[in-house]
Parts: structure tokens; sequence; C-alpha cells
């Protein structure tokens, strides 16, 4: 990499090489240090209960006790407790966080927030790359992804103990590896996700669609039928051990239906939510979801215009149609939207291109609003994220 793509000349003194090599790291960690700090003025001593609130308790449960042992005080959504409960929570994160809890001296809300906190960090690094890797990108529009991604409007659960920081990681890295062909990689970081989010089914499809394009094209040799190969079975693997273990082909569909009311509808109920919004609503939360939802189709809309690579294209899509078309809890819909971080690519690129003081300006104002919006997420709003 020459100077003039943004990196040090060799022979240069250290100290830019290496403020070079942390700047995706500081940039996230930057972004994400101003969401803590104001949900710490918001929540005060409850900072750390905040943090390992809703679906974070489910998942240090199952990383302390198993799926086996989890509480039977803790409840679906609609207020029971069965064997196959847990079951909906899948096992990458909970597995991570109990194996670093060994380092941690069995603290496992110290482990999960340090294994957010650097899965977070290796996302920003993938992010950076796949600003530098896009048409028209550079190493500017790399990290105004990177800093854009950290402020999305829920991002506050990227500071959380939860798996969204886990899985962005393995699937930025995952797109990472195809924009290169790299299809180790790419089939490697897939199967990874695939244990610890059902949104992997995106990568997947990505991963997938792209290693069929080489083969098709007769490039890479076994390397793509390997990585499209592997990229399946992370997520393959756990539904088929749920199948097992209930007795049903379609168990964990199951349990996502019945313990937490969430199964495809074709966009019925989104469509119906979104219609009472604009009606009727009076809730901030629900106006800012709108926005969002709407938003993700009309950022998806002009990474096609803007000719985005079409991997990343299809795994946005893959992210963002799914919300639309599930019936269940409208409140997580924003949450479920911060994997489709490839949006983010014509904002950054644009912004690249402006004047440093215009793209600060931008990142500030995102991180401060996206700041509150998750201090109110955890302390105002009332109701699950």
């Amino acid at each position: 990499m020459s100077a003039a793509d943004g990196a040090p000349r060799t022979g240069t003194p250290p100290w830019p090489r290496i403020a070079h090599a942390l700047a995706p790291a500081g940039v996230y960690l930057g972004v994400r240090a101003v969401g803590v700090a104001v949900l710490a003025l918001m929540a005060g001593p409850r900072l750390v209960a905040e943090l390992t609130s809703w679906d974070a308790a489910w998942l240090l449960a199952i990383a302390e006790h198993g799926y086996a042992g989890v509480p039977a005080d803790m409840l679906d959504a609609f207020g029971r407790h069965t064997p196959e409960t847990p079951l909906g929570f899948f096992p990458g994160y909970p597995a991570l966080v109990a194996a670093v809890g060994l380092l941690a001296g069995g603290n496992l809300v110290v482990a999960g927030l340090f294994v957010t906190a650097a899965a977070g960090v290796a996302a920003a690094y993938a992010l950076t790359a796949i600003g530098e890797l896009v048409p028209g990108g550079s190493r500017r529009a790399g990290l105004l992804l990177t800093a854009l991604f950290a402020a999305t409007p829920m991002s506050v659960v990227l500071s959380m103990a939860y798996t969204e920081a886990l899985f962005c990681a393995l699937a930025a890295w995952a797109l990472v590896g195809v924009l290169r062909e790299r299809w180790l990689l790419a089939g490697l970081c897939a199967a990874g996700a695939g244990l610890v989010r059902p949104t992997a089914s995106a990568v997947v499809g990505a991963v997938g669609l792209a290693a069929l394009a080489a083969v098709l094209a007769r490039r890479g040799g076994l390397r793509p039928w390997l990585g499209g190969a592997l990229a399946t079975t992370g997520l393959l693997g756990y539904l088929g051990w749920v199948a097992a273990r209930t007795g049903a082909p379609d168990g964990w569909f199951r349990i996502q239906r019945t313990g937490w009311g969430w199964y495809l509808d074709g966009g019925a109920a989104t469509l119906r939510y979104l219609g009472g919004v604009l009606t009727a609503g009076e809730r901030l939360f629900d106006a800012v979801t709108v926005v969002g939802l709407v938003g993700s189709l009309v950022l998806l809309g002009l990474a096609i215009v803007q000719r985005v690579p079409w991997p990343l294209v299809v795994y946005g899509a893959l992210v963002v149609l799914p919300v639309w078309a599930t019936a269940g809890l409208m409140n997580a819909k924003l949450r479920l939207l911060v994997p489709a971080f490839v949006l983010l690519v014509p904002i950054a690129t644009g912004l690249a291109r402006r004047r440093a003081g215009t793209a600060v300006a931008v990142v500030a104002a995102a991180a401060l609003a996206s700041a509150w919006f998750g201090g109110y997420a955890l302390t105002i709003w009332r109701y699950g994220i």
C-alpha cells in the first residue's frame, strides 16, 4: 500500500505506522465509548445491569449452566419455561463467553462484555477493509463505515452481552473473504456466524452464491467449492441438532414461534405495525423503528443503484427482507437491522469524498444521537429490545 492509499511509507518513524494500524479500533471504540458514557449517565449504578439485560440474561445463563441448566424462573415471551425454551438461542456466543470466563476467574459478566468488545474491534477491521475494497473505496471510507456502524440507532447492543458484535465480526470477515476471493476465510467465518445467529442465513447465501459464481467462471479451483460447503455447516449443524433434540425437523422454528412469537408471515405484521404508527403512533421508539425499517429499503436501493459489489447487496437484502417479512416483537426489529452494515457503504464512500470537517460532523452527530437513543432504549423504554 502506498502513501497515496493512506498508509505511511516504509522507513517513517513508528508512531504514524502504529496510529495507522490502530485507527479502526480507535474509531470504533471511540464511538462506542460515547454510547457507553451517555448510558452511564442515564443508568447510574445500573449500568452493568442494563448491559446484561433482556436477551443478555439468557445468553449468560446458557454460558453458565448450559442449555439444560437454565434456571426455571427464566420465562419465554408467553411466560412459560420448557426444556426446549433456551434452544432458541444459538450456542456460539455463550460457548465463547464460557471459555473466556475460565480466564476471568469465572466472572461471566466480565467475560461477556469482553467478548462483545473484542468482537466489535474485529468487526471494525473487517469493515475498514470492506470500505477499501469496494469500487470508489478508500481507507477513509473504511474508517467512516466503521464509525457509522458503531453509531447506528441500536448500536448500544454492540456494547451489551448480546450476539450482534460477534455475528457482525464473523459476517464482515466472511464478506472480506468473498471480495478477496479467499474462500477458506469466507467459509470458516460464515460457518462460525451460523453458530451465533439465525441471521447467518444471509452470510451463507452471499458466500454460497459468490462461490458458485467463481466455480462457474472457473476461478479458484477447488477453493470456492470448499468455501461454499463450509459456509453451510454452522447454521445447518445447529438447526439439525435442535431438530434431533426436539424430534421435529422444524424444531428451532417451532420454538421461535411458540416460545418467542417469531415466524414468517410475508410482512403482514410489519405493515400493520407501520400503519398503526403512522396513523396513531405517539412513542419515540416506534417512530424511530419505522424510520429505520423504511430507511433500510432506501439504503438497499441506493446500494443497488451505486453498484455496490453484488455479494454485499445479496447479504444486505437477506438481512433486511426477513426483518420485514417476520412477525414478532416489532420493537426488536431496529436491533435486527444492525447486521445490515453493508447498506452504509454508499454513505461512507460519499462522505469520504467530502471535506474532513463535514465527515467528522456527521459522525459526531450520529454518535451522539445513537448514544442518547441507546440510553433511552435501556433506561426509559419499557419493552424488550
